[in-house]
């Protein structure tokens, strides 16, 4: 299916690994020009050679922190500039720290809501005039499954990322008919983050192989194995598509089908 991005301006945020760059590396295979942004300047490099080799269309890697609004109106401005304007955005942010919440501090709490919330507040508040100037104006929040059914142990992320979804609801109806917003709700995926808990687990002893250790991670997914990021990233391109043009204020679970809900 042609996808029908070609010359389309896209900007991840958070994309120099795991399902920010995944997105980021799908959307320029359909032919996108991608603006990509992390903290770390080697990654962030690496990623670039990745998401160029996948497409004819120009990459830009800047270096950002999307708990800096400044940076992060300086991230929209430079891309609207290089690329002539801004058609799709596509949040994306590395996950809060794990625990339960007894040991959660307030200064946790507070961190973890300007990555996960308020970093897609600034990202869509700066980037919406631009949106709307295009044709094909789209905006997709990766989330995660813990919006629908708490995961134990990652009470942040299970309180915290429930105020994105709240927000894509209402600026699906707010931004509409210009802008379309969506949200993705990966499952469990092969990211460097799942690779380094199988790693960390298979050192304790745990699993007798890393192969043993995804299919543990796999054990309640219908499927029967975890998500490989591009089919996550399938799902963005798709999302921002004109393919998906009466898809507005949904948000998809890619998972595998582990939800019940």
């Amino acid at each position: 299916m042609d996808l029908q991005l070609d010359g389309n301006a896209a900007l991840v945020t958070a994309s120099s690994s795991g399902l920010g760059l995944a997105s980021a590396k799908a959307l320029a295979r359909e032919g996108a020009n991608v603006t990509i942004c992390a903290r770390g300047e080697e990654a962030l490099a690496d990623a670039e050679t990745a998401v160029d080799e996948m497409g004819d269309g120009d990459v830009l890697a800047i270096p950002a922190d999307i708990t800096d609004p400044d940076e992060i109106e300086a991230l929209v401005d430079e891309t609207v500039e290089t690329f002539g304007g801004l058609d799709h955005l596509v949040t994306s942010a590395g996950g809060p720290p794990s625990g339960r919440f007894l040991d959660t501090t307030e200064r946790e709490w507070y961190e973890a809501f300007d990555l996960l919330v308020m970093s897609v507040v600034w990202a869509t508040d700066r980037a919406h005039p631009h949106l709307v100037e295009s044709d094909a104006g789209s905006v997709t929040c990766i989330t995660s499954t813990s919006v629908r059914e708490a995961i134990d142990g990652l009470v942040l992320s299970n309180a915290v990322r429930r105020s994105v979804i709240g927000l894509v609801k209402t600026q699906a109806r707010e931004f509409a008919p210009d802008v379309r917003v969506n949200a993705v709700l990966p499952g469990a995926h092969e990211t460097p983050r799942i690779q380094e808990l199988v790693e960390a687990a298979l050192d304790r002893g745990e699993y007798d192989s890393y192969e043993a250790g995804l299919d543990d991670w796999a054990s309640d997914i219908p499927l029967d194995r975890v998500g490989d990021p591009m089919e996550l990233g399938d799902a963005v391109s798709f999302l921002a598509s004109d393919r998906a043009s009466f898809v507005n204020g949904a948000a998809v679970p890619v998972d595998g089908g582990r939800l019940r809900s």
